[in-house]
Parts: structure tokens; sequence; C-alpha cells
């Protein structure tokens, strides 16, 4: 086994500290704790797509042995399952490659591992992660009820003429009890992809990238095969219980997963129109509400497929590169 450089220890170990840094400066910034959280996850991916798994196990280390530190232990499994070691594993997963003609494709070429799967394991990672640290925090009716209970109170004070009606707060905490979930994991599944995008631009941008820069319009969709676990996650919410609440973040993370590949055919299909720009504008900023988003999503569903990349073997991974659908 090659012994690691210490460069690349050193290098690990001062991305895991920037991630944990970042980390906590969220828990200090409540108003921007998202992105403060979404950016950790910067300095572990830039460490796998450019110095690789050794270096990225030291990041991922060195920021939970911090948050373990400064924190509690809990607080380290929190940051690891969440943010970590999901960026750690897609950024181990970009970096796959294997000779084409393994495929069924031409021997001087070099096939990468397809985007579609880096995106559907990225929605499998968060969707563990958001369980697990809802099974910690004991995630459940009896919290969102309670939740539920101080909103309508501070309405009631705000407005004391408002009328609570027992059915629509028995409706609403059922309602409240998965949507939290499922936007939470879909959320995250966003957030960490951009990271993803960021990262491999600046990564890219150094010269130290392994894998090829792709055309993320053409390349980016979902393996049709995630429809099957995003409906299944839609039955689960039926069942009740702690189903009904696997199925709500499987829900959301997928659905997310298929949101993202929506805008990508979106800004492929746009390529070349003159309505190009505006249209876009227009569909990101309507993207914050339900139905422009579920439009979105099902333009998503409806092209699923798998993009591979194909470069020349030792070839400069520098500039855009081929790619086949559907192998």
């Amino acid at each position: 086994m090659k012994k690691p450089e210490p460069k690349t220890l050193l290098f690990g170990i001062l991305a895991g500290i920037t991630a944990a840094l970042l980390v906590l400066g969220a828990n200090a910034q409540p108003s921007f704790a998202a992105i403060l959280y979404a950016a950790s996850a910067l300095p572990i991916l830039i460490a796998g797509l450019g110095w690789g798994n050794i270096c990225t196990i030291a990041a991922i280390v060195t920021a939970a042995a911090l948050g373990a530190v400064m924190v509690s232990p809990s607080f380290a499994v929190v940051m690891t399952v969440v943010t970590l070691a999901p960026a750690g594993w897609i950024s181990h997963l970009a970096n796959l490659a294997r000779p084409a003609s393994e495929l069924g494709g031409p021997s001087h070429l070099t096939a990468w591992y397809p985007l579609s799967d880096i995106l559907m394991q990225l929605c499998a990672m968060v969707t563990v992660g958001v369980v697990i640290v809802g099974f910690m925090i004991g995630y459940g009716p009896q919290l969102t009820d309670q939740l539920v209970d101080v909103m309508m109170t501070q309405m009631q004070q705000q407005d004391p003429t408002f009328a609570s009606n027992v059915e629509v707060i028995d409706q609403t905490k059922r309602l409240v009890v998965l949507v939290l979930p499922m936007t939470q994991g879909g959320l995250w599944v966003i957030l960490l992809f951009a990271a993803y995008y960021f990262a491999t631009r600046l990564v890219g941008a150094s010269g130290r990238s392994l894998r090829p820069r792709e055309d993320m319009p053409s390349a980016l969709r979902m393996n049709r095969n995630a429809i099957f676990v995003f409906l299944g996650g839609l039955l689960a919410c039926f069942f009740g219980g702690v189903p009904a609440l696997i199925g709500a973040t499987v829900f959301g993370t997928f659905g997310a997963g298929f949101l993202i590949a929506g805008f990508a055919a979106l800004h492929f299909r746009s390529r070349g129109k003159s309505w190009r720009i505006p249209a876009l504008i227009l569909a990101y900023l309507a993207a914050t509400m339900v139905l422009p988003a579920l439009a979105i999503l099902v333009l998503g569903l409806t092209d699923t497929r798998r993009a591979i990349a194909l470069t020349p073997s030792g070839a400069p991974q520098s500039k855009d590169n081929e790619t086949t659908p559907d192998i």
C-alpha cells in the first residue's frame, strides 16, 4: 500500500479544520446556518476531488474530532452523517473510472462514474443522515405537536380574534410531522449538490481535477431506478408511524434529485433560444412555489438516463469531454 504523502495529510487536516469552523460558525449564526452548514462540505469535496481518498479521510476525521472536543460527541456524529460523510463519498465516486472497453466502448477511452448515479447516491446518503438525526433527537408527533401548539399560541397572542379550530389543528399536526423531514432532506440534497458543483469548478480551475469537466445540462439526470425509490417513499407516507416518516424523507430527498435534474433538462432544452435567460430566471423564482417546482420535478421524472463521461486515456481533464448516455 502506498504511503500517503505528508502534504496530502496536511491538506486534509487543514480542510477538516476549515469544515469544523464553518459548522461551528453555523451554530453561532442561526440566520446563516443552512448556508454555513452546506459550505462546510466544500473543503471536504475539494480535498477529495483534488487530492484523493486519503486526504478526504484525514479531513473528515479532523473535523469530527474537533466537533467532538469543542461541542460534544453527538454533535460530531450529526455533522459527520449529515455533511462530512456524504461529501466525502460523492467525491470518491466522482474520481472512479475504468477503461471504456469494460463497458463495450473503445479501448483508448476512459469511462467515469455516471453523474446520475452520484446524484442518486447523494439522495440516499442524505436520507440515511436525516433518519439517523431524527432518531437521535426523538423526532415524531410528540415533538411536532408541541411546535404546532406553540405556533398557534403565538398567533392567538398576536391576533386575539384568531379562532383556532380543533380539526384544523389536528390536520396541521399530521401534515407538519411529514413536511419537516421532507423539506429538510430535500433542501439538504440541493445544498450539498450545489457545494459539489462549486467544488468541481474550483478544483478544475486549479488544474488538480481528476474527473473531466462535464456538460451538466446534458449529462445531469437521475438514474431511472430512482423513480421506484421515489414512488416507494410516497406510498410509505400513507402507512403512518415510522414508515411514514422515513417515506416522507425519501420522497423529499429523491424529489430534490429529480428537481435538480429537471432544471438541468430545462437548461439543456433552452440552449440557443432567444427566451432562454428570462425563462430560466422566471423558472428559478417560480420554483419557490409548489406548483412550478412540481412541474420542473415532473420534467426531471420524464427524462431519466445515465450519461457516462468518456475521455482519452491519460488526456488532460480541463475541458468539457464527450458523454455517452445509457451505457
